[in-house]
Order: structure tokens, then C-alpha cells, then sequence
């Protein structure tokens, strides 16, 4: 049987017929604009005859006759008078466009049951702390008035606080850290757990404003930040803790975000860092991204105890002096180091002393960045060889003068094998993964102004820089290339950041040229990465 043709309407029509749509649905919308008015005339007055017929048919039957006298005595006057009609219709048509018009129900200006219950909640745990009996007229008091003690509220999608101002009495303790810590754990636990809030304590005006922070983001990965020479971004931060952004690439877009910057230098106030964390929790990828930041305008001696080849990836590029797994080579790395700085001290001083500017193998800055050295002391203290520690008392010490910048990265339970010069040369710190609060107070000086949470991403935690005041802290991505857990996108972020291989002198051999008494000419092999 032959196939027959759809009809040309069906077959090339498609286009005249939504076309004929989109005009149809625009008449229909002007057309509902023009006879806008209309319409709530009309419902107007379909609402006063519903109105009029419920009020007739709740009127008793004994009443209704006196009502229809009323109403007709009305008419009349309104037909005598001059205009009687005219106007009657016009107060009518008022009348019906009020009536008709559409009402929207009025936004709630106040917190609904469960918020006030809630709010009720926290008012009465915080009775015991913001009370004594002593006080004639407590602000806090079991059956009190929540609305007095809390003067702004603000709540979540979920009903949770998001904000909260809480005015207390004078006597409280708010100078003790023991008492503050009582109240943010309070707080804490009862508004929600799970989430990180900042708590800041006015002690003149006696008031807490608590409120809760959003996720810092985790998917701005490793790339050229715009800074100068002597800074490198250690992650970023809360809009609140900085007063500078940074333009950085997500994906095809671009955005502003606040970083956390740290200046080193000749001027620098805090020359080296200590970065703690928990296995896992970014210390590593902290390293990785502070040495390709590093490598823009100097060169990078690497020492990784942990033996784990993380920085594989940086073997053999420019400005990697060297990238060093075992106990020999970090000793001898180490000691050059410690040579080097004495030696850059030296022909500075013999330049000053001569009245001539520095020279210019002395301002290039060197970077000595160690991962997990108490496993390296662990294995000397083994081999009765010394602490490779020790070799970084005079980096530590001078290395701010000399240019040279000390960066150690280790874990928790390992801080005790940390000696005291790491220790107290390095005022720049950092706290990746979950800690506690005295494991925080311990490794930065001061609790943060936050709560931590148990479960964090990796690369997030906290940043004191000196004497600053403590920031969150979330460290782009910077994961092992290498790796095969490694995204695609990741890993090409950090391998467009790598730098060219650098080809060893004994890397080149001699290669014949063809022709009649050609000499050999020396043509360079690359070496195998």
C-alpha cells in the first residue's frame, strides 16, 4: 500500500501556527489590559449582590418589611435630589471598583509559633548565665519576655536562626573567655548545629550579635592570582574579614572574592609560616599552591618527609633547586640552605659596607618548604644523625634579611617534635581540617570568633597572620596532577601553572653532522622526566 503524503498544513505548518499563537496570547494580554477596569467593575459588583443576598437572607422575615421600606425611601430621595441618579451610579462604580480589586494577603511582620517557640527556647537556656538573684529587675527570668532580651532576629529557609542580637546585663563576665566560650557553646547547640557562626561581642554596649555563616567556596581552583612580588594568596576568606578582592576565573566566568594574602619579604612582620592540619585535611595542597606561586619570581628547595612523591610533579622545573624524599639528600638540601642564607648575608653586608646596592643573587628570593619534618627527625634520631630541624635556626632566623622564606607543614600529633625555633619564628599560621577549640588556641594564640564544625572540606580552616585577627580560610584547589583521583579540570589548572623542564649539563652528547670534515656539534637531549 502507497504512503500518502501528510497534508501541507501538518507538514510545513508548524512555523504560521505558532506564530499565530504568539499573536493570539498577545491580543488576549492586551486585550485583558484595555478591559482591565472593567473586569473589577464587574467583580465588584457580583461581590455587593453576593453581599446584598447574604444580608437579605439573614435578615428575619419579621424585619424584612421595614428594611424594603428603608431602601425604597432611599431611592426616592436619591431619584428627587438634583444628580440623585448621576451620582448614585458613580458611588456605585466606586463602590464596585474597590470592592473588586485584587487583595493580597499582608506579609507577616512577626515570627510565627514555631519561631517564637524557638526563640523561647534560647531565652530560657541562657537564663542561668544572664541571671543572679541579687538582681531587682532581671532582664533574663524563667517565664520572662524573650522580646526584651532579643532586640533583632532573623531565621532561615528552615526555620533556624541566621541572626540574632542578644542585649545582656552589665554584671555578666563578657571579659572572661571562659564565660564567652560558655555562651557561644550554648548558642551553638541550640540553634542548629552543623553550621559555622561568628560571634561578636560588643562590651561597651552589652550585646552579642551571633550570625551565621555562609560555605566558604571550594571550587575555585589553582591559577594566576593578580598580586605583586612578595604575596601569595593562602585561599580566601569571609567579604567581612578583608577589604580587598581578587578577580579569579570560574570556568568561562569571573568573579571577586576576598582573599587572604600573605607578604613576605625584607618587610615582611611574619617572614615564615606553620601550616597544622589532620592527614587529609589540604596541608599538602596548601604547599603545592604556595610553591607555584612561589615559582613566579624565585626558586623552590623542597623536602617532603612523609616520602609519598606529592610533589612529583615539580621535579626538574625551573626554579626547583630540588625535591627531596630521603634522609641523605634532605640533610644535605637543608645544609646548602643554611649555607646559602650565610652566604647572602655576607655579600649583603659587604655591599653596604662598600656603598654599593645589594647584588642581585641575593634578592632573588629562595624558598625552603618542608612537609612532615618530624618524620625525617623521627628517622635521624634512628640513624644518630641530627635533627634536619636544627639546620633551619639560621633560614629561621635570618632568612627575612636574606630573602629566604621558611614554610613547615605538619600534623597535630606531631606538634611536639616541632623544636622552639620553628615554633617561635614562624608567626604566620595556619589550621586546616577538623580541630578543636584548644587544639585552634594552641596552633594560632587566640580562639577564632568562630565555631568549628566536625566535617569540613578538605583545604578549609583558619589563618592568623602575626598579631591579626584570626580568618576562615579555604585553599583553592591545588590536588596532585599526578594523582588519578584527580579531576580533569584540576589537574589541568595545575599543570598549566608547572613551568618548563629544565635540561641537566650532563644531559648533552655529541652528535656527528654529515658532510666532508664536519666537526661533531653538541646538539642537547631533554632528559626523561
Amino acid at each position: 500500500m502507497a504512503r500518502r503524503p501528510l497534508p501541507r498544513i501538518l507538514s510545513n505548518g508548524t512555523a504560521p501556527i505558532a506564530r499565530s499563537r504568539e499573536l493570539a496570547r498577545s491580543a488576549a494580554d492586551s486585550a485583558t489590559d484595555v478591559l482591565h477596569p472593567l473586569i473589577t467593575i464587574t467583580r465588584g459588583l457580583r461581590r455587593l449582590a453576593s453581599a446584598g443576598r447574604r444580608k437579605w437572607a439573614d435578615t428575619p422575615k419579621d424585619r424584612r418589611g421595614p428594611l424594603l421600606f428603608l431602601v425604597a425611601s432611599v431611592v426616592l430621595v436619591v431619584a428627587l435630589i438634583p444628580y440623585g441618579p448621576l451620582l448614585a451610579a458613580i458611588c456605585l462604580m466606586a463602590a464596585a471598583g474597590w470592592t473588586g480589586r485584587e487583595r493580597t494577603a499582608p506579609a507577616p511582620t512577626g515570627p510565627d509559633e514555631a519561631q517564637i517557640q524557638r526563640l523561647q527556647s534560647l531565652y530560657e537556656a541562657l537564663v542561668p548565665y544572664f541571671s543572679v538573684p541579687e538582681d531587682p529587675a532581671p532582664l533574663f527570668a524563667h517565664g520572662g519576655e524573650w522580646d526584651k532580651a532579643f532586640t533583632s532576629y532573623e531565621f532561615d529557609d528552615s526555620g533556624r536562626v541566621s541572626h540574632l542580637v542578644v542585649r545582656y546585663p552589665a554584671y555578666f563576665t563578657d571579659g572572661e573567655a571562659e564565660s564567652r566560650a560558655r555562651i557561644e557553646q550554648l548558642l551553638h547547640a541550640k540553634s542548629g548545629r552543623g553550621r559555622e557562626y561568628h560571634f561578636a561581642w560588643d562590651e561597651e554596649g552589652n550585646q552579642l550579635t551571633v550570625n551565621v555563616l555562609p560555605p566558604l567556596p571550594t571550587d575555585i581552583a589553582a591559577q594566576r592570582f593578580v598580586t605583586a612580588p612578595g604575596e601569595t594568596v593562602l585561599g580566601f576568606t569571609d567579604p567581612t574579614g578583608v577589604q580587598r578582592t581578587l578577580p579569579v576565573a570560574d570556568g568561562d566566568d569571573q568573579r571577586d572574592v576576598p582573599p587572604v594574602v600573605w607578604r613576605t619579604g625584607p618587610r615582611s612582620t611574619e617572614p615564615h609560616l606553620l601550616a597544622v592540619g589532620q592527614p587529609g585535611s589540604g596541608t599538602t595542597s596548601l604547599l603545592r599552591s604556595i610553591a607555584l606561586q612561589a615559582l613566579q619570581h624565585g626558586d623552590v628547595l623542597i623536602v617532603e618527609g612523609s616520602g609519598t612523591g606529592d610533589y612529583a610533579c615539580l621535579t626538574g622545573r625551573d626554579g626547583v633547586l630540588a625535591v627531596e624524599c630521603g634522609l641523605a639528600g634532605s640533610l644535605a638540601s637543608l645544609e646548602w640552605a643554611a649555607h646559602e642564607t650565610e652566604r647572602r648575608l655576607i655579600s649583603a653586608n659587604r655591599a653596604r659596607q662598600a656603598g654599593h646596592p645589594a647584588p642581585e643573587d641575593t634578592k632573588r628570593p629562595l624558598w625552603i618548604l618542608l612537609d612532615r619534618p618530624s618524620v625525617l627527625g623521627h628517622l635521624a634520631a634512628a640513624d644518630g644523625h641530627q635533627d634536619p630541624q636544627s639546620l633551619l635556626q639560621v633560614p629561621l632566623r635570618h632568612g627575612r634579611a636574606a630573602a629566604v622564606t621558611v614554610v613547615v607543614a605538619d600534623q597535630f600529633d606531631s606538634l611536639d617534635a616541632l623544636s622552639d625555633s620553628v615554633r617561635q619564628h614562624t608567626r604566620a599560621r595556619v589550621v586546616l581540617g577538623p580541630a578543636t577549640p584548644d587544639q585552634l588556641e594552641d596552633v594560632l594564640g587566640v580562639p577564632p570568633h568562630t565555631t568549628p564544625t566536625a566535617h569540613v572540606p578538605p583545604g578549609r580552616g583558619y589563618a592568623r597572620l602575626g598579631t591579626a585577627a584570626v580568618h576562615r580560610l579555604q585553599v583553592p584547589a591545588t590536588p596532585d596532577p599526578y594523582d588519578d583521583a584527580t579531576s580533569e579540570s584540576h589537574r589541568q589548572a595545575v599543570l598549566e601553572l608547572l613551568p618548563g623542564r629544565s635540561t641537566p649539563a650532563d644531559a648533552v652528547e655529541p652528535v656527528a653532522v654529515a658532510g666532508a670534515g664536519a666537526e661533531p656539534q653538541p646538539e642537547p637531549v631533554p632528559a626523561e622526566s
